[in-house]
């Protein structure tokens, strides 16, 4: 496969995401539904995760206040994400792999390790 197809597949996925994101965030916004968090539903704690809908509707909004709120570790983490995508895009177009670099592994470790200590933090309640 060539450079240009592996672009246009990328450009595909990532239209299609975008395309869909935007759609739920109009759905949340109209009817005020969204995706429960079925760890929050069954224990009453929030997950790492939990506000990450609000964090990307109070961003779309461009009201970074509310996007703190939500979620402050994500927002914190979302230049590492996007850095860290824009790496595995320009390897996979150049390459057609997504194989990870050490370092970019040593990243990934790392974020999962805050994330893992930030869904404990978050549910202390200091």
């Amino acid at each position: 496969m060539t450079a240009s197809i592996r672009l246009r597949r990328l450009a595909l996925g990532i239209g299609l995401l975008l395309t869909f994101g935007l759609l739920y965030a109009l759905f949340v916004h109209f009817t005020g539904l969204a995706v429960p968090c079925l760890f929050r539903e069954i224990t009453g704690l929030e997950c790492p995760g939990c506000g990450v809908t609000r964090m990307c509707i109070s961003l779309l909004r461009l009201d970074i206040f509310a996007a703190w709120r939500a979620n402050s570790v994500l927002l914190l983490s979302l230049p590492v994400f996007v850095t860290l995508f824009v790496r595995f895009a320009l390897r996979y177009v150049k390459t057609g792999s997504v194989k990870s670099t050490k370092a970019e592994g040593i990243v990934c470790w790392i974020l999962i390790a805050i994330f893992l200590v930030w869904g404990v933090l978050r549910n202390l309640h200091l």
